[in-house]
């Protein structure tokens, strides 16, 4: 036998094995994975609602609850009513805000009265919060004051806890 047709037949052969098992891993890796079933896990859903906005001194305000289960958390905003004047300098207030939570015929989710610096840009007011039971109501509220004592002006809010 010629010994150049053996060495080029070995060396057809070792091509062919190395492609075939090139195919084979692409094969491999082109099927689709087989997971582990998943665990099962709860995630719970934060529902967010809010009162409708009132207007005070050019401002908006309104008061917002998260409610995540049974757990609540209540929140103030306060923001410009609309668009300043053109040409007006907008300078930064101190306003007074009262952010109230209660079970409606229950118990008080408790107050939280405190300054906050306004910077002409919509600012979050936190500070109430609480567990409650499932099917009861929250009532919330929310007021602003500013230093010329226009008065505050609640706005109310009234949602259900539907754990």
């Amino acid at each position: 036998m010629d010994p150049d047709f053996e060495q080029g037949e070995t060396l057809m052969s070792r091509l062919a094995l190395t492609t075939a098992g090139a195919i084979g891993l692409a094969l491999i890796a082109a099927a689709p994975a087989v997971a582990a079933p998943a665990t099962a896990t709860t995630t719970a859903t934060t529902v967010t609602t809010c009162s409708y906005s009132g207007l005070q001194s050019g401002l908006s305000t309104k008061v917002c609850a998260d409610i995540t289960g049974n757990n609540v958390v209540l929140w103030g905003q306060i923001g410009l009513a609309g668009p300043p004047s053109p040409g007006t300098v907008l300078q930064p207030q101190q306003l007074w805000t009262v952010l109230d939570g209660s079970v409606v015929n229950g118990q008080s989710l408790g107050t939280s009265s405190k300054w906050v610096n306004f910077f002409a840009s919509t600012t979050r007011v936190d500070g109430v919060s609480g567990t409650v039971a499932c099917g009861s109501t929250v009532h919330a509220s929310f007021s602003v004051d500013g230093p010329q004592g226009w008065g505050p002006r609640p706005v109310y809010l009234d949602v259900p806890v539907n754990c």
